[in-house]
């Protein structure tokens, strides 16, 4: 039976245009690492479910007969969304990891055909020092964003060893400062109002006409986003990070933003030392969305689910990282402090929804490829992106394989780096996507690993 038009599309949001442009084409990949060989057929099966959890994943973008963006329902043959690779054999486990890393740079920087539905899932049973086989997801951002792709995981996947119970994620509730005198209200509406207006006029500016300076993490090349770039991670402990956290009285996301920021520095003083004290900004993604918790895709799709719709709920925060002037590269917990300040004093505004109802304005008044290019300078002025998610605290199986790691990044946005962060049982994996030829991907994870070595060493020696 032939299904009638309006069974067949439904519009594309906004934002979702602007991931998908003439101008940008966002994708993200996130990569389980499992503890056993990919059996090919459990997960072809796994596919076809994997398919009806959203209409949008047997969709395409079209345009309608008004040249309005629709979601079109079309038939989606698995074969042509399961990309099996099969490694040579006999390769070293050093060679192995090469190999693997070889791959995800290659394939990473091939953009999804529209032509049919916007992801894929690759099976590589490669085994490297971290995984026997791994499956890379790769998704276009226009799909949904992060929480909705975590909604995912929720949906397909059961803790390891009892898979009668759902997985269990932490709390994401922030928590604000409340007074209950009415000066300390008015003060705190006061502030609010004047970080937001400062935040706003700033973050107008840098997606318009301020750029950061050139630096080691930012090349400032026309093409960036469409150069060769690295992938690498490495992990830290939650447990340790939590008892800086406890200690020093600020949040996980203080400890790891100072942590990141400190890196960036040591790392800009190991390859050209004036630069420690450039102007250079972090563009932190943040959820926009007013709950706790990730919700199933079942939950974000009801009509009435307000809270925590399925799609791209997100803003961007400008965050200046510290200046080697303003703070010295000796004393790490500083860097933890300027954080602490600069993210707390963030949350005393709305700028963030500010610069969506404009991206909303730019997207109505002049057309999603003018937003497009709004956003597209956004990414392109600052120095990287940062963006987290919070992951499951039990181990988790797909198709009854165990996962013993999960890491994400992004592609297809136009910066040098870009460093992503999840959270998975008892461990942080921090991801960092950087241009190849051009950054040192190997110096920075060291910069990195020796700015949490610094900050623990330093936090031991607190007295409190």
């Amino acid at each position: 039976m032939e299904m009638k038009e309006d069974e067949l599309v439904q519009p594309v949001s906004p934002t979702a245009q602007h991931m998908n442009s003439s101008v940008q084409s966002i994708s993200l990949i996130v990569v389980l690492e499992l503890e056993m060989a990919i059996d090919e057929l459990q997960f072809m099966s796994f596919a076809k479910h994997f398919i009806h959890l959203n209409p949008l994943f047997t969709s395409i973008m079209v345009n309608d007969t008004n040249g309005e963006r629709k979601w079109k329902k079309v038939e989606v043959n698995i074969e042509e969304h399961i990309i099996v690779h099969t490694p040579p054999s006999n390769l070293s486990l050093q060679l192995f990891d090469a190999y693997f890393n070889e791959y995800m740079t290659n394939y990473a920087l091939q953009e999804l055909s529209q032509n049919k539905p916007l992801w894929e899932i690759h099976i590589i049973n490669c085994p490297t020092s971290n995984a026997v086989g791994n499956l890379v997801f790769k998704i276009h951002h226009s799909l949904g964003d992060g929480y909705s792709l975590m909604g995912v995981l929720i949906s397909s996947m059961t803790r390891a060893h009892d898979p009668s119970l759902p997985l269990t994620f932490p709390s994401r509730k922030v928590k604000l400062e409340q007074s209950g005198h009415i000066l300390g209200r008015v003060y705190q509406f006061l502030l609010s109002s004047m970080n937001t207006m400062l935040d706003f006029g700033w973050n107008i500016m840098k997606s318009s006409v301020l750029e950061d300076h050139l630096t080691p993490i930012r090349s400032g090349r026309d093409d960036v986003e469409f150069r060769t770039f690295a992938i690498r991670t490495i992990t830290f402990s939650l447990p340790q990070i939590k008892q800086i956290k406890t200690k020093l009285g600020v949040t996980i996301n203080d400890v790891i933003t100072g942590m990141i920021f400190l890196g960036l520095r040591l790392y800009m003083q190991e390859t050209r030392p004036d630069s420690t004290n450039s102007n250079s900004t972090a563009l932190v993604l943040i959820n926009t969305r007013m709950v706790e918790n990730y919700k199933s895709v079942q939950d974000m799709l009801k009509p009435n689910n307000s809270n925590a719709p399925w799609g791209n709920r997100f803003g961007f925060l400008h965050i200046d990282i510290p200046k080697a002037t303003e703070y010295e590269l000796s004393n790490p917990l500083q860097f933890i402090k300027a954080a602490q300040k600069m993210i707390k004093r963030k949350r005393y505004s709305s700028a963030v929804y500010l610069v969506g109802k404009l991206m909303e304005m730019i997207h109505k008044l002049r057309g999603p490829e003018v937003a497009a290019k709004f956003m597209y300078k956004t990414f392109r002025n600052t120095s990287l992106a940062i963006s987290n998610m919070i992951g499951p605290r039990e181990k988790m199986a797909v198709c009854g394989h165990p996962v013993k790691g999960v890491y994400f990044t992004v592609v297809g946005v136009a910066q040098s780096l870009v460093i992503t962060m999840i959270s998975y049982m008892d461990d942080l994996r921090i991801t960092f996507r950087s241009e190849k030829e051009f950054i040192d991907d190997e110096k920075l994870t060291s910069c990195m690993n020796k700015a949490f070595e610094n900050i623990y060493k330093a936090f031991m020696e607190v007295s409190i």
